[in-house]
């Protein structure tokens, strides 16, 4: 096997550096990236074709995180976006093509070729390895994210940082009123307030969002159904019992998560379907779907949930 092979399962990447120390010129390097053997993501760092191409969004930029911080050293850390993709968090809707740092050496804020280098103070306390990688805290890296993103992306990646673990209420909190002061910060107050660890997925975050922001009443997230007897037989993303409607958002990486070894994707619809008539069944009340084309087509989809819950509100 070719050695730069092994060097790319290690790290994701490989350098012109390596390539030299494993027999190749930088005609042969040349030659190997004009045939579509290679892949130059950014100066001087490569990964292999074939396995770039099966790489989906988040993955590549976290193969751009670690050449940025083999090629700064101890200069930086991760930090804003990259710190929140770099500790596994949730990022809706805002582009992966730059690297964020944080200087570690008081050099100034600027934005270099792939990489957006930004100034501020950081305590030894702050910093955190993340497979490797030197990340600032979740919370702080949340917050930073925030500060430059829309309240509904800023939701989306507290709910998931709060659902995963990475960080609790308290510390976003803290966090927060330690970063009141930055550039950006205003308008956080919003979306750190309605996080909840309760929201699964970016889809129900931005469900929340949407009817927060069109003036609906806020559901019970993660509602559970109960039969007669008291045993659980569904949760629903959302839930308004008090007029019995409850929601649903379908995404293609529900029914993955749902779907069993040997399962056909056709049984797991059936299934939730099933699940949705049951809640009928029990509930006597309404099922709300919402999809993610539902998000791009706002004021139609806020007109029919107006419907659909008003009528149950009589």
């Amino acid at each position: 096997m070719d050695p730069l092979r092994l060097i790319c399962e290690e790290h994701g990447f490989f350098t012109r550096a390596m390539a030299r120390e494993c027999g190749y010129s930088d005609k042969s390097v040349t030659a190997m990236v004009r045939g579509g053997v290679w892949h130059r993501f950014r100066r001087g760092y490569y990964a292999f074709c074939d396995n770039w191409a099966t790489l989906d969004e988040i993955e590549r930029h976290l193969v751009r995180c670690r050449a940025v911080l083999h090629s700064l050293g101890d200069d930086v850390v991760l930090s804003h976006v990259s710190g929140v993709v770099a500790h596994g968090i949730a990022v809706w809707g805002t582009p992966l093509d730059r690297v964020h740092v944080t200087r570690l050496d008081g050099d100034a804020s600027r934005i270099e070729g792939d990489v957006v280098h930004h100034r501020g103070s950081v305590d030894d306390a702050e910093i955190v390895v993340v497979d490797g990688m030197r990340v600032l805290a979740p919370a702080r890296c949340a917050l930073e994210y925030a500060s430059m993103a829309s309240g509904e992306a800023a939701l989306v990646t507290f709910d998931s940082a709060l659902h995963l673990g990475r960080c609790q209420r308290t510390d976003l909190f803290e966090q927060f009123s330690r970063m009141g002061h930055w550039p950006g910060m205003r308008h956080v107050h919003v979306p750190i307030r309605l996080s909840s660890g309760r929201s699964e997925s970016a889809g129900e975050s931005r469900g929340f969002w949407l009817f927060w922001s069109a003036g609906l009443p806020a559901p019970e997230r993660q509602f559970e159904v109960r039969d007669g007897q008291g045993a659980l037989r569904a949760t629903c993303d959302w839930g308004w019992p008090e007029i019995d409607a409850y929601g649903e958002f379908d995404g293609r990486a529900k029914y993955g998560r749902l779907l069993k070894p040997g399962q056909d994707p056709g049984e797991v619809v059936f299934a939730e379907k099933q699940r949705e008539d049951e809640v009928r069944e029990i509930t006597g009340g309404v099922m709300i779907r919402l999809v993610w084309a539902d998000y791009d087509r706002p004021r139609v989809t806020i007109a029919r949930l107006e419907r659909s819950l008003r009528r149950r509100a009589g």
